[in-house]
């Protein structure tokens, strides 16, 4: 089985990373050394807490196993384990990308797809 991560970003943001074949992060990524992933249970409130109101923005799930030794599993938001990519995310890891529009109270709405590849 195939344990999904997934990071948000805006879909320019994606788009020239599918164009250049590397995604080197976000803005924020950049700023703080690693991209930022989340897995299922926490994307909603990632999503709340770091992506509130934004519009035009991708989900990419992605294959964690894929990614080796520079994903690192660090405490953050309420000491919970979330996962950090210290390096470029490579096409080959990602397994979709989809979507991430906003409902009518403001908050995303996430794809109905599997946890699992």
């Amino acid at each position: 089985m195939t344990t999904l991560i997934y990071h948000m970003c805006r879909r320019e943001e994606w788009d020239a990373a599918a164009a250049a074949g590397v995604y080197h992060g976000s803005s924020q990524d950049a700023a703080d050394g690693f991209i930022h992933f989340s897995t299922a249970a926490q994307l909603a409130a990632s999503a709340a807490k770091h992506r509130s109101g934004q519009r035009d923005l991708v989900l990419v799930a992605v294959d964690a196993a894929a990614l080796g030794d520079a994903l690192k599993w660090e405490r953050a938001r309420d000491g919970a384990l979330f996962p950090h990519l210290y390096g470029p995310l490579r096409p080959e890891a990602v397994r979709w990308t989809e979507p991430l529009p906003l409902g009518p109270d403001g908050r995303h709405l996430f794809p109905t797809r599997s946890e699992s590849a």
